[in-house]
């Protein structure tokens, strides 16, 4: 199974006429199958004022976030509500419903940014797979 890495962990880079340079690992995951022939990936900047949000959505393919300025809140449906502030990456597998995806604050911007790891062409982001005559699906507490 794929798997991705953002930083190699404790590598040293020594740059010829500079200080070594040291990187951390961040965030490593082991993708879903995808066809190797096809894979795009595509980096997003977010930014969310205070207080904003967007609304519920999906996403087709998997992808990474990592929180550049501010705090990010999240719900994806059937896991936990969570806060992830700068320096702080997240995973979102595909076809997660993001219920809640918010600026955790009301007074300072967020930014972050989202790398999608796609097989074939596909929008980045769709609505979930609920109706506006349906509305969303409530969670179960038994899962």
């Amino acid at each position: 199974m794929p798997c991705v890495a953002m930083a190699l962990s404790g590598a040293q880079i020594t740059p010829a006429s500079s200080k070594p340079v040291r990187d951390k690992t961040i965030l490593s995951r082991s993708l879903p199958r995808l066809d190797g022939s096809n894979l795009k990936v595509t980096v997003v900047e977010v930014t969310y004022g205070p207080g904003e949000s967007s609304a519920p959505h999906s996403h087709p393919c998997p992808v990474i976030g990592y929180v550049l300025d501010g705090a990010l809140r999240t719900k994806v449906k059937g896991e936990t509500e969570a806060v992830y502030k700068i320096g702080e990456s997240f995973y979102g597998a595909p076809n997660g419903i993001h219920a809640i995806s918010a600026n955790a604050s009301l007074s300072k911007p967020a930014r972050f940014l989202a790398f999608f790891i796609c097989d074939h062409d596909t929008p980045l982001s769709i609505p979930p797979p609920w109706t506006a005559t349906t509305g969303p699906q409530q969670e179960s507490n038994h899962e």
